[in-house]
């Protein structure tokens, strides 16, 4: 999306991008979902792995399937339509000259944070499967990537930052994408454990 936006001169507008972000991520997880969970993204299968639903065994290759995808679709890209801008890369946002590294550090954290939190509550183990949770993980992608993309590019995603980075051959501040969806991933678990317990406990002192 953020390629053809460049291709047709911003015609898809970063509310388009926001929207397609959300969009595709909702129809893998009802089309994936029953199979493999939808895991497109490393940083939630760590994410996974830390609250036990995973095992390492099973985290490795999809963290492998998930990077050589994102590679193998942003070289397909580069080869049919050449470079455009930064090939969807993502980078911090400029200010004065200056890119606003740390903040935007903190911003890809909060995100994936907020992300990891709602697909824990709203997903069956480790599947991203069921009624609503399509609908409710492509909508927050979609909200996150329509506030945030202008200033972090949004990424929550190693996988879909590396693609971008290795196409454009442009790693500027790439730590970032790997760092914070990881770092915001394994925090909303032990955020979603606590709650969970207080909900239990909550229920269990509630009279018959």
């Amino acid at each position: 999306a953020v390629v053809f936006n460049e291709i047709s001169g911003g015609q898809v507008t970063p509310l388009g991008i926001g929207l397609v972000f959300g969009l595709v991520v909702m129809a893998l997880v009802y089309t994936l979902g029953d199979i493999s969970g939808a895991h497109i993204n490393p940083a939630v299968t760590l994410g996974f792995w830390a609250s036990g639903q995973f095992t390492g065994k099973q985290a490795a290759p999809y963290i492998l399937a998930q990077c050589s995808g994102a590679l193998l679709a942003s070289l397909l890209l580069r080869g049919l339509f050449g470079i455009h801008g930064n090939m969807g890369a993502t980078l911090p946002i400029v200010v004065n000259d200056e890119p606003l590294v740390y903040e935007c550090l903190i911003l890809e954290i909060i995100l994936t944070f907020i992300l990891m939190f709602v697909i824990l509550n709203v997903a069956t183990g480790a599947k991203e499967k069921g009624l609503f949770t399509g609908i409710v993980v492509g909508g927050v992608i979609a909200l996150e990537a329509v506030f945030a993309g202008p200033i972090s590019g949004a990424s929550m995603n190693p996988a879909r930052s590396l693609g971008p980075a290795v196409a454009s051959s442009n790693f500027t501040a790439f730590w970032i994408y790997i760092i914070g969806p990881i770092v915001g991933s394994l925090l909303a678990v032990p955020t979603w454990r606590f709650i969970g317990r207080s909900s239990e406990s909550t229920e269990a002192t509630k009279p018959d």
